[in-house]
This record gives structure tokens, sequence and C-alpha cells, in this order.
């Protein structure tokens, strides 16, 4: 399709989650709880696993990886929002809006990597514990967290090149809270389709394929299990993977189910609402899911706070 008689715009209008104006304050309030535990929490973990030696081990070092992923990638959406709450403002620039897109890409693609890395960490642990040190050597575990982020950024860079060709008209309004790339392409009144290509064909990639590692690791891991003869050690096993499946099935489960169904809520606010999920109450979670059942990060965190043990 041609663009007929198109401007390029300056401006982005976010709708966000509710147009009600009554329901302002207690989204504010809400968002801005949640935004605030989000970064605590995370911080949490991560002063706990650089303050304690015992914590220096690859899964604690792939855990403090992923707060701080977590807080990067709530930072990139909340704080507009809440921003747009306060001033009764719905604008954010077109040059804001594509940098948003940008590290939103980013940290969403990194939180997927890092869990498949985590995925495999916790598989070499329970499926051959007696190498587990020499393959999860600190050389490894470096170079997996640099190439999640090589990948992302490559991932985010293409997709937001992709959206910087498209001309815009006078359709500015995005019935969502922050620059999403879905809601964000189909404003355009140019030609879209290598853009959706492009966007099924990495949604299928890194999405499908961390997947499929992910299950597989945890079909291996679940068999490994199964052939332990005592009680405890098969509970002592599944402890250190029910943490990570947990926040697995969370998250790639609500991102991938708002993805696929982008196509029918494109034009709806069900898709905004549904992104909350996460976007903010995961990276929310995952300190209470990782340090709630878990000695160790308990115990570096009293003694970090001077607590009696």
């Amino acid at each position: 399709m041609k663009p007929g008689n198109d401007t390029q715009i300056s401006e982005f209008l976010l709708l966000g989650l509710t147009e009600e104006s009554i329901l302002q304050p207690l989204l504010f309030g809400l968002f801005l709880c949640m935004y605030l535990i989000t970064v605590c929490g995370n911080l949490l973990i991560i002063l706990a696993t650089i303050s304690d030696s015992h914590l220096h081990t690859p899964m604690y070092f792939f855990l403090s990886n992923l707060s701080f992923i977590d807080i990067c990638f709530t930072s990139t959406t909340v704080p507009k929002m809440l921003m747009n709450i306060q001033t009764q403002s719905q604008v954010i620039t077109f040059v804001g809006c594509i940098t948003q897109m940008f590290f939103y890409i980013v940290f969403l693609v990194l939180d997927i990597c890092l869990l498949s890395v985590m995925a495999y960490d916790r598989y070499v642990a329970i499926c051959h514990p007696l190498h587990y040190t020499v393959i999860m050597n600190p050389w490894l575990c470096g170079k997996l967290v640099l190439a999640s982020w090589i990948i992302s950024v490559l991932h985010s860079l293409l997709h937001t090149l992709m959206a910087l060709r498209l001309s815009f008209c006078t359709q500015v309004e995005i019935p969502h809270f922050f620059c999403e790339l879905n809601q964000v392409i189909h404003l355009a009144c140019s030609d879209t389709f290598l853009n959706d290509m492009v966007i099924c064909f990495a949604a299928v990639l890194l999405g499908g394929g961390p997947l499929t590692g992910i299950l597989y690791s945890y079909c291996k891991i679940a068999s490994s299990i199964r052939a332990i003869s005592s009680a405890q050690g098969k509970y002592k096993a599944f402890s250190t993977c029910a943490s990570h499946l947990s926040v697995v099935s969370l998250f790639l489960c609500t991102s991938l189910g708002v993805y696929l169904s982008a196509g029918a809520t494109r034009s709806s606010h069900s898709s905004a609402v549904a992104s909350v999920m996460y976007t903010v109450v995961t990276p929310m979670l995952n300190p209470f899911i990782y340090s709630l059942r878990n000695k160790d990060i308990k115990g570096a965190l009293k003694v970090f706070f001077g607590w009696k043990l």
C-alpha cells in the first residue's frame, strides 16, 4: 500500500490501560508500588549475590544478571506510564517512542535468553553433577551472558531500523501503556508486510527456540530426578528447579500468548492488560520466587544487613 499525503509525525499518544479518569489515581498508586517492589527486590538479590562469596556460583551469577535485566525491563515502560498519569498527558515523542521500543525489545529478548541459559545450568548441575564445575566455568558463563546481550541488541536494532523506514500518517493513538512493537508498526500508512514477516520469524526463532531448549532440559532433569533413589535427594533436586520453572511459565507463556494473539487484539486494550503480566508482574515476583525458599539468599541478606542468624 502506498502512503497518500503522508507527513512524518513527531509524537504518539499512549492511551494506557484505561481512559477512565476516576481509575487513574488507583493505577498510579498500584503501578508505583509494583515498580518500587520490583526495583528493591531485585536490588536485594544483586546485593546478596555480590556480598556473599558462597553465592559466587554460576546459578547465582545468572540470577543476579536476571535481576538486573528485570529492573531495566520494567524501567523502560513503567516510569513513562506513571509520568503520563501524573501529568495527565498521553504524549510520547517519536524519538522517545522508538527509543523505548528499542530498549523494551532488548530486555525482553535478554530475559528469554537468560532463562534459557539458566535452564541449561540446572540441566548440567542435575544431569552431569560430577562435571558441573568443569563445564560451567566462569569463562563459559561470561560468554553465555555476552552472547545473550549481542543477540538481543542486534535483534532489537533490526526491528528498530525497520520501523524507522515506515511512514506514519494521522493515526497516532497507541492502545497500550508503552510503545509495543506490533502496535507501533500497525499505525504506519506504508506497507508493513516485511515488518510482519520479520516479527513472526523472530517470534518463532527467539521464542520457540529457547522454549524448546527449556522443555528439553527439564525433560532430561525430570528423568534424572526419577532415577534418584532417596526421597530427600529427589526433593533437593526438584527444589533447585521449581523456582526457575515457575518464572519460565509466568514469563514465556504470557509473553508468547500476547504476541500470538496480537492480530486479534490489535484494536483493543486487551493486549495491553495482558502485557502487564510479563512486563510488570513477573519481574516483581521473581525476587519472591527465587528467595522465599532459598536459604542461601536469605542468609546472605541477613549477614549483609547485620541481622542475627
